[in-house]
């Protein structure tokens, strides 16, 4: 079946070549030009994934994923048209998957697109494989369990308490890289091939900011988790507790 990609952008030119490009590789495409419409439509109907511009009437990109967010994890992509490091690293730090700058190229849009949606299909594949395919066993480092054929995580804060934490597939999969080796340090270029295995260039901000999110996420849960540990100019390492 085709995937669906919701285009979010309040310039016509750019939803109707984009949406030529998409529907020419086989995808489903739907088309929102302001923000408060499409945010009413990705939740009421979630695509595969959406691309999200940051500067749109009525509601902003920005405000559009932070809503999203709150119910619901669509994969997303950032179309930002600033050349600077804030809108970059805040879309991501709010939990877009992926981001890219304008003016862009059609064909690294669509090479994203691919990427991210591989990234999900891979996480997914174990539920949807026949019975006779063993799932993906749960992996419990101390305090974490990530069960990948359900896409959950769970923390135990301790008395009692046990939250759940909703991850996009991206930091998914970067905490699974952290937890695999406890203790052990994950450079970001490691991280980055581990979560962006589809020669989609990404740079070291794109990682620092999606362990911020993580960070963040783990401390709604339990605001003394402490257990991604930053080694400056190194990298990354969990510490099982």
């Amino acid at each position: 079946m085709s995937a669906t990609i919701a285009l979010v952008d309040d310039d016509r030119n750019i939803l109707t070549s984009v949406s030529i490009a998409l529907q020419a590789e086989g995808y489903v495409v739907r088309m929102y030009s302001d923000g408060d419409t499409a945010l009413k439509g990705l939740i009421e109907n979630p695509p595969d994934l959406a691309v999200l511009d940051i500067k749109m009437p009525r509601m902003d990109g920005m405000e559009v994923l932070r809503r999203l967010r709150e119910k619901s994890e669509v994969p997303v992509i950032f179309l930002t048209s600033k050349d600077t490091e804030i809108d970059e690293a805040l879309g991501l730090a709010m939990g877009a998957d992926d981001y890219i700058g304008k003016p862009f190229s059609q064909r690294l849009l669509i090479e994203r697109i691919r990427a991210v949606l591989r990234r999900v299909a891979n996480r997914r594949a174990p539920v949807e494989d026949n019975a006779d395919t063993p799932a993906a066993e749960p992996i419990v480092r101390g305090r974490l369990t990530m069960d990948p054929a359900r896409h959950r995580v769970t923390w135990d804060a301790g008395e009692g308490r046990r939250g759940d934490v909703a991850l996009t597939v991206t930091e998914f999969m970067i905490l699974e890289t952290l937890a695999a080796r406890p203790g052990f340090v994950k450079s970001r270029d490691q991280l980055m091939d581990a979560a962006y295995q589809d020669d989609v260039y990404v740079d070291d901000r794109t990682i620092d900011s999606h362990i911020k999110r993580l960070r963040k996420k783990f401390r709604v849960v339990d605001h003394e988790f402490k257990a991604i540990e930053t080694l400056y100019g190194v990298g990354y390492r969990f510490n099982e507790e």
